[in-house]
């Protein structure tokens, strides 16, 4: 009786769990639609070249504005092995839970690309390019205030009527904009959670993009919008007085490390948000800021707040 080689197996097995693991990655990471409030959206960046011109508008590449919409943004450089490196403050919440995916998707495509003999880029070859490369940091900031914040809301909508979202000064400029809009409202802080960590250069746009899809399903439709120089004005306006919460999301990839604290009092997050608005314009890659309501009459109640962001700790 022939004996199989270690080599054979490891290509039948290679074949079994490859399936099973894009059929887990479809199920458990696609964002799912809910029934909330319209709301905003700000950011831009580029994961095509080590930096975005500091004046005038990328015109190739792949900007993370367009990336979004190609079927959840998986043109990043295809799927190397991404690594994972923990900070203090990294929770059990999306983000962990993505980063972690990705890694394990990752390991064992390049397993199977192995076991199979392809001819095409080796896992080595992909650790090597991560490395040259660098890790990206990335990290997202969820907040819960109060609706009578509604101040905030306005400022949100006056960057997006004059922010520049498509230089890499520009978003800079911005992420200092909003964490300084966020900060100057602390008496509305009431539940907050921030999460970060690094994953290898060749997958981190398509990490950043499903977490960006994943925020912005939680919307019922986006009214004020702009993104990488592309601006749009819907039916935006003052929420309901029956709403009782506005949620703003930060989510920021950056060439520098991010070393957030644990997000458990204000202090904690005005510190986290300081830290936010620190990172220099050379490091940014790519910035998201969403947030809800945004339309007029919109209402955001305390159960569709914990039950949209569920990993928000009281403050």
């Amino acid at each position: 009786m022939e004996m199989k080689t270690p080599r054979t197996w490891r290509r039948r097995l290679a074949a079994v769990l490859l399936p099973v693991l894009m059929v887990g990655l479809m199920v458990f990471s696609l964002p799912r639609p809910a029934d909330a409030a319209r709301g905003g959206r700000l950011g831009g960046g580029s994961f095509g070249s080590r930096s975005m011109p500091r004046s005038m508008p990328r015109s190739g590449g792949s900007s993370f504005g367009g990336s979004a919409t190609r079927g959840g943004g998986f043109g990043g450089g295809g799927f190397g092995f991404p690594f994972i490196i923990p900070f203090f403050g990294f929770g059990g919440g999306g983000l962990l839970g993505m980063l972690m995916l990705f890694a394990v998707v990752g390991l064992l495509l390049n397993g199977f690309r192995s076991a199979m003999g392809s001819s095409g880029t080796t896992g080595s070859d992909n650790n090597a390019m991560a490395e040259r490369d660098g890790p990206v940091t990335i990290a997202q900031v969820q907040i819960g205030l109060l609706a009578s914040a509604r101040q905030l809301q306005q400022d949100l909508r006056q960057l997006a009527a004059t922010a520049d979202t498509g230089t890499a000064t520009g978003l800079q400029r911005l992420l200092q904009d909003v964490t300084l809009a966020l900060l100057r409202n602390p008496e509305y802080w009431v539940y907050g959670n921030g999460e970060v960590g690094q994953v290898g250069f060749p997958v981190a746009e398509a990490t950043f993009n499903r977490l960006s899809m994943t925020e912005r399903s939680k919307l019922d439709a986006e009214t004020t919008i702009n993104v990488a120089g592309q601006r749009s004005h819907g039916n935006a306006g003052q929420h309901s007085n029956a709403s009782e919460y506005i949620a703003v999301t930060l989510l920021v990839a950056s060439r520098s490390p991010i070393r957030l604290p644990k997000v458990a009092t204000t202090n904690d997050l005005h510190t986290t948000l300081r830290l936010l608005g620190s990172i220099p314009s050379g490091d940014l890659l790519s910035l998201e800021v969403i947030w809800q309501p945004d339309g007029s009459g919109d209402v955001l109640t305390s159960t569709e707040l914990v039950t949209l962001y569920p990993e928000l700790q009281a403050l």
